[in-house]
């Protein structure tokens, strides 16, 4: 009879115990190499073989003298035993290549930072301010969006042709925010939704703008939405082709991605030595530009803050 209170004690303290979750199996099925070679090593070589290898043609290609590049029967199509610098020094001494280089970023970085503008400003107003068909107003811009170039650059041409832009960088910096806007507005409503509201609240309570909330609460919580946003827009205005290749027309004001091929390409001669010694030297600051803001890039998608 004594043994019974005891035991009770015992009963209730394990019934009132909460279970404990067994994490112990988790990711063990990779422990074994044989599993982790088939499962982790096979598909993650596969991808980066994918992946890497338009870089590493780029890079041969520049690097192989031109008689291997014309017989891929007699010369070994993966390698070379001859690398020659004659096409990087073409390029790059021989060309117009540098300045061309400086035409794409500096209408890269002049387009990005008018939409990022543009597309901060929209944001805001359609997820914060509260008035009738703002819903929509978000909706038809992202259908903006989804125009597709090749119908708009005749117009623009016309208005870009009348306001005495043509063959000018400053034609493609005020055309490409039209292509710009709708996404990085787009993308910054869903991330501007995700930052707590009660944190503008509190400042409205305390006396602030609408414009001291925008730059001092909502903009340092949504960096990882702006730099998600300036990538997307720096890596399309890098690589658009049709708008450069109509707007533009003397040599040195041509962007990499058309003159590349403008210039290195005579009727049915491809210069490939030297196209894609252009083409690599073009992709590194893109790849610059991801390898040090892709943990950013990916937080973007997560929201802001955690209420």
């Amino acid at each position: 009879m004594t043994d019974l209170p005891a035991t009770k004690v015992d009963l209730k303290t394990v019934l009132s115990t909460p279970a404990r979750v067994d994490n112990s199996e988790g990711m063990s099925y990779l422990q074994s190499l044989p599993r982790r070679i088939v499962t982790l090593y096979i598909p993650l070589g596969i991808i980066v073989v994918i992946l890497l290898f338009p870089f590493y043609w780029m890079g041969l290609t520049a690097i192989k003298p031109d008689d291997q590049l014309l017989d891929l029967d007699k010369f070994n199509p993966f390698w070379t035993w001859n690398p020659t610098f004659k096409h990087i020094h073409k390029l790059l001494f021989e060309s117009y290549y540098p300045h061309w280089l400086w035409n794409t970023m500096y209408v890269a970085v002049g387009a990005t930072v008018l939409s990022i503008i543009a597309s901060v400003l929209a944001a805001y107003a359609i997820v914060r301010l509260r008035y009738k068909g703002a819903n929509l107003v978000g909706g038809l811009i992202f259908l903006a969006y989804l125009v597709p170039p090749s119908i708009l650059f005749i117009p623009l041409a016309t208005v870009v042709f009348q306001y005495g832009l043509f063959d000018s960088p400053m034609a493609l910096i005020l055309t490409y925010p039209t292509i710009l806007i709708p996404f990085s507005t787009w993308l910054l409503m869903g991330y501007f939704k995700t930052i707590p509201f009660e944190l503008e609240e509190c400042a409205l309570i305390d006396g602030a703008s609408r414009w001291q909330i925008l730059i001092k609460i909502v903009l340092p919580l949504a960096i990882p939405g702006l730099i998600s946003a300036f990538i997307f827009c720096f890596t399309l205005c890098w690589n658009e082709f049709i708008y450069a290749l109509t707007f533009l027309q003397s040599t040195p004001n041509k962007t990499v991605p058309v003159a590349i091929v403008n210039e290195f390409v005579d009727g049915d001669i491809y210069r490939w030595g030297s196209l894609m010694a252009g083409a690599l030297c073009g992709s590194l600051p893109l790849v610059i530009l991801y390898a040090f803001f892709v943990e950013h890039y990916v937080s973007a998608m997560t929201g802001a803050v955690k209420e």
